[in-house]
């Protein structure tokens, strides 16, 4: 397969202020992409967007929208379409987790983080593909997490959520892998962005941080190769298998307590 030309395309992030989105931002704008930037925080896009317009030529908006709200997806969308930039690729990045037992945890932020790592992703999903299929070509990219791969206990919500990106995802993969557009499910491990910041639970990061950068440029050659999926970083590709490999050797219980044990608070 060739690799995926970004060279005035118009590309959409969510969640580009910061993070692995605006890694993305600012890798695709080098190579000659044109940008609709999504988030919250105006003032942080806008700074954003000028900056990178100003480097490299290209075209970049802000577009504020909290995806929590009821049809924000759909609005932002729409925006996109007023401006001229239907997105020829989309990179579905916004989404955050909580931490701790399920019932202390506040049910409606547990119901917004359904809401932005589900519901919004596949709104979203919705509104871009039948331009693309309609122009033959485009790309997804929806960011999932290792925590795709098995139960979270302690992360159940965040875990699920995952979950149902990785399958959808990989669906998604299926249904268009002959009709032009690529689909590809991120999984990145422990990245170095404010996503811990957020969570407040350092014990939700296994393993060493990787750079954003290095998930980016790991992320787009997995486009560039047709990847359904792809686990970002070789350690993270490792663990990846113990999930496959550990029920058959020890019961599903026992998994489950493992996992339950390395990401438990330490106020449980």
């Amino acid at each position: 397969m060739t690799a995926f030309n970004f060279t005035n395309q118009t590309v959409l992030i969510t969640g580009a202020s910061s993070g692995i989105g605006r890694v993305f931002a600012e890798t695709l704008a080098a190579r000659g992409a044109h940008l609709l930037l999504l988030a919250r925080s105006g003032a942080v896009l806008d700074n954003l967007a000028q900056e990178l317009s100003r480097r490299h030529g290209i075209r970049a908006h802000a577009l504020v929208a909290d995806l929590s709200l009821h049809g924000a997806a759909a609005q932002a969308h729409a925006q996109a379409w007023t401006l001229g930039m239907a997105p020829d690729v989309l990179i579905n990045n916004a989404g955050f987790a909580t931490h701790g037992r399920f019932e202390s945890i506040d049910l409606a932020r547990q119901a917004a983080e359904v809401t932005v790592n589900c519901t919004a992703l596949m709104e979203m999903t919705h509104c871009v593909l039948p331009h693309m299929l309609a122009k033959g070509r485009g790309a997804i990219i929806n960011v999932a997490s290792t925590a795709a791969l098995q139960p979270d206990p302690y992360m159940a919500v965040y875990g699920a959520s995952k979950a149902f990106v990785l399958s959808f995802s990989e669906a998604l993969w299926a249904e268009n892998r002959s009709r032009g557009v690529r689909v590809l499910a991120l999984c990145p491990g422990a990245t170095d962005t404010a996503f811990f910041d957020v969570v407040a639970a350092p014990e939700a990061a296994v393993g060493k941080r990787m750079d954003p950068q290095a998930v980016v440029d790991e992320a787009l050659r997995a486009l560039d190769r047709g990847r359904s999926s792809h686990v970002a970083g070789r350690p993270n590709r490792l663990l990846a298998w113990l999930p496959r490999l550990l029920p058959r050797l020890l019961p599903r219980q026992t998994v489950l307590g493992i996992v339950e044990g390395m990401l438990k608070p330490k106020t449980a």
